[in-house]
């Protein structure tokens, strides 16, 4: 992964690079490898993310087709 750093702006280039580490799933990885995790809660945490991400792409379908109130008003 690559950041460039422009006008010795730092700060700047370090915000970059952790919404690229925040967006690629990293620092929820480092969490999880931590300590070790059971198989079976593996499993459990595996299907109760499936099942959020099932949830949030029904909602999605249903704003995008009217049935229900879409998202939020800026």
């Amino acid at each position: 992964m690559q950041v460039l750093v422009r006008d010795n702006n730092v700060d700047q280039a370090l915000r970059v690079l952790k919404k690229k580490l925040q967006r690629e799933g990293v620092f929820r990885e480092m969490k999880t490898r931590r300590a070790f995790e059971k198989p079976s809660e593996k499993r459990a945490r595996e299907k109760a993310e499936a099942v959020r991400r099932a949830r949030k792409a029904a909602r999605k379908l249903a704003q995008r087709e009217g049935i229900i109130a879409g998202g939020r008003k800026r």
